[in-house]
């Protein structure tokens, strides 16, 4: 498989002169679904914002599917953001609208700005809607305002506009931190079968250690901003993580103990 990320020496340093990234360097291959772990400020927010370019890389370089983000600019940057869907930790829906119309916005690239401001969308850009907002259940609440949903349900239509973009990369960013033990494995679950039934590359950032073993196929450990750990999500051992994390586990890292809570 080829590389569809590869980070080559990246340096992100912000103005107060804190390290997001300190010489990293990592391929991800295309479509593997990889989730990202560290204690908070190890660098897991900063690696998933410097492939489409939220962070500004100081030094080195994000390569992504061929095109390095550093040097992307203007149309460049926007052409690479459109094939790379986030999907967030507060959702960022615009609750005043429909499910159907939050999802659309994942086609904000492919349409004429007067389109999307007169809800006047190309049937086939509906019809992506539709498919993406049937991928992950929500067919039936298409015409619901995103206000009326639950916060797993609304983490649900992010999913389905990142897939509406028909992205080659799927970024998800802690999607799970505010939602209770059973929506989290519910999103984990929509997560994995995208990523199994159409090969999108995923890279995901979890707290949670037990989440991370039941759904990764690979795991990737930062610590400081540095790569600490990477090896396969069913092998990875206690002791790995006590190396990733610079002390034992707690509770607090394993949903399950959140579940008996």
């Amino acid at each position: 498989m080829s590389a569809a990320i590869r980070f080559d020496h990246t340096h992100v340093v912000y103005p107060n002169g804190v390290r997001g990234l300190d010489d990293f360097d990592l391929e991800i291959e295309a479509g593997q679904m990889v989730v990202v772990v560290g204690l908070s400020g190890a660098g897991k927010s900063t690696m998933l914002r410097a492939i489409n370019g939220l962070v500004t890389v100081t030094d080195g370089d994000v390569i992504v599917g061929g095109t390095g983000v550093r040097a992307a600019q203007g149309s460049g940057l926007r052409q690479l953001r459109a094939k790379v869907g986030m999907i967030f930790q507060d959702f960022r829906l615009v609750r005043r609208l429909s499910v159907l119309d939050n999802v659309l916005i994942g086609r904000l690239a492919q349409v004429p700005t007067w389109r999307s401001v007169i809800k006047a969308w190309p049937k086939e850009d509906v019809d992506i809607a539709f498919d993406a907002l049937e991928r992950v259940g929500l067919m039936d609440r298409a015409y619901t305002k995103a206000s009326q949903l639950s916060g797993g349900q609304q983490q649900r239509v992010g999913i389905a506009r990142a897939l509406a973009q028909q992205p080659s990369v799927i970024l998800a960013d802690e999607p799970v931190a505010s939602l209770d033990p059973v929506t989290s494995k519910q999103v984990m679950d929509d997560l994995q079968r995208i990523n199994r039934d159409l090969g999108i590359t995923t890279l995901i950032n979890l707290h949670f250690l037990d989440l991370a073993k039941q759904y990764a196929e690979r795991i990737v450990g930062l610590r400081q901003g540095k790569l600490v750990f990477d090896g396969a999500g069913d092998a990875v051992t206690e002791d790995d993580f006590n190396q990733i994390y610079g002390r034992a586990m707690t509770a607090d890292d394993v949903l399950e103990a959140h579940v008996a809570l």
